[in-house]
């Protein structure tokens, strides 16, 4: 289909037929030969807002990921502790400190054998402490190393106190010493 312009051009004479069609194919091909338009500056900030929401929204997913990860960890270490806790008895108080606070435990005397030993651990279990034997106190390091509080059974490996260790060697330690 022409436009007017053309129709009266040709029956003006002024352009024969095959010129008429010629320029039409011309303006079709000009028209579909066109690439892609740059996008506008409209569209960049919109491309360039959903990359960042995309990007806040992977954060925070992963951040949910993490906390529930963190929650399930701590739900597995309270269920290892309530399976595996050893029954506290005894008289004797044995004292060990939590972070810069210094707590106590009623014992028997083979249960502070078994602390001393290595055989038993503290745990912190909800407000208070509670004895794990080894093998329940090694499940509760995989999950979550924080929550043990005294481990005699593991070398603590970066203390730096060997020169110190050497020299209070060459002195005896009374029998009856029990802290």
């Amino acid at each position: 289909m022409r436009n007017p312009l053309q129709e009266q051009l040709l029956k003006a004479g002024l352009v024969n037929k095959a010129k008429a069609a010629q320029v039409v194919r011309e303006q079709v091909k000009k028209h579909k030969g066109k690439g892609p338009t740059a996008p506008s500056a409209e569209q960049v900030e919109a491309q360039r807002l959903q990359a960042e929401k995309a990007e806040r929204d992977r954060a925070l997913a992963a951040e949910r990921n993490a906390q529930v990860r963190a929650n399930e960890a701590r739900a597995q270490v309270r269920q290892i502790v309530e399976a595996h806790k050893v029954k506290r008895e005894g008289e004797i108080a044995y004292r060990f400190t939590d972070g810069d606070k210094i707590k106590d435990l009623l014992v028997n005397e083979a249960l502070r054998a078994q602390l001393a030993s290595g055989t038993l651990v503290i745990v912190r279990h909800d407000q208070g402490y509670e004895l794990l034997p080894r093998v329940a106190a090694d499940k509760v390091y995989e999950r979550d190393a924080a929550m043990i509080v005294l481990d005699h059974g593991r070398g603590e490996a970066g203390n730096g106190n060997g020169a110190d260790d050497e020299y209070y060697k060459q002195f005896q330690v009374p029998d009856d010493l029990i802290w």
